[in-house]
């Protein structure tokens, strides 16, 4: 079997398999999608960041370098998103969702899955934190990006203050910092929360496609699926060259700039009425179209 159609079958494959089967079963269990993503949204993924960043203990000039990498990647890929949708002479609510869309890939359940099955576990500590550096400011990006749309600065701040993902960020950096014992009790409660956060991500993903009763097949889906998954890595990989990353650091950290559109930024998109439609409608096509280009990068790396 060639190295391409492994890494299809054994990497990529077994993510995706729990998003068709979120796709199959949704409708006949009588899901909502709504219900799976706001659960993610408020509880999951803070559970899942605060896990991460108090557990991880990697030196921290590694953190700080992987960190500004990521960082400054998805800024200027939020930059040049946005100069697009200029240069297409998009609304201001379109340019709005070109930036959420280049600044928030599927990493933290897509991501650090088929990074886990392509780099293996010495891997996953490198995904964790690219995965929640990502997250970070990705987040910050979306939600001034949808406030600027709905309401300018202040509707800006006023997303960020009520973000739950940075909620967790604080405490669980002052609980790393200072290696305080986390008691057993709450710590057991917020790795099972954490650790429900892939699987119903990748559920609900699937749950929430199926729910889309009209696909938009048109000019700016295709140009934003690009961006996400051809031009993101591209931006990490020039990036990367002056922070001189490590082999296994520079592998994850591409690989997450280039996770299909986040489930996530449809939530977002749904929270501020930015142009919902569309933005699921672009989760599905870079989604699908991961299949091939996530395939392709990994090979490549």
């Amino acid at each position: 079997m060639s190295e391409l159609a492994s890494v299809f079958i054994d990497v990529v494959m077994p993510v995706f398999g729990i998003v068709l089967l979120g796709s199959f079963l949704g409708h006949r269990l009588q899901l909502q999608a709504l219900t799976l993503t706001r659960a993610a949204y408020f509880v999951f993924v803070p559970a899942f960041i605060f896990d991460a960043i108090s557990k991880v203990r990697v030196p921290l000039d590694n953190v700080l370098t992987m960190v500004s990498f990521i960082a400054l990647t998805h800024v200027l890929a939020a930059l040049a998103a946005g100069g697009i949708g200029r240069m297409m002479n998009r609304s201001r609510q379109m340019i709005a969702a070109f930036v959420m869309i280049a600044a928030f890939g599927n990493v933290g359940n897509y991501g650090i899955a088929v990074i886990q099955f392509r780099l293996g576990d010495g891997a996953l500590s490198s995904a964790i934190i690219h995965s929640v550096a990502i997250t970070i400011v990705a987040f910050v990006i979306c939600v001034s990006a949808a406030g600027w749309a709905r309401g300018g600065s202040k509707g800006a701040l006023n997303g960020l203050l009520r973000t739950p993902a940075l909620w967790a960020v604080v405490p669980a950096l002052f609980v790393s910092h200072n290696e305080i014992a986390v008691p057993l009790m709450l710590t057991r409660m917020i790795g099972l929360l954490a650790g429900a956060m892939i699987p119903v991500m990748l559920f609900a993903l699937g749950v929430q496609l199926r729910e889309q009763s009209k696909v938009e097949l048109n000019v700016n889906v295709f140009v934003t699926s690009a961006i996400r998954l051809l031009l993101v890595p591209a931006i990490a990989v020039a990036v990367a060259i002056p922070f001189g990353l490590g082999q296994v650091d520079y592998a994850a950290g591409v690989l997450q700039s280039a996770m299909p559109t986040a489930v996530l930024v449809a939530i977002i998109s749904r929270e501020y009425d930015i142009v919902p439609s569309f933005v699921t409608s672009v989760v599905l096509v870079s989604t699908l179209a991961s299949l091939i280009t996530l395939t392709v990068i990994m090979v490549l790396l």
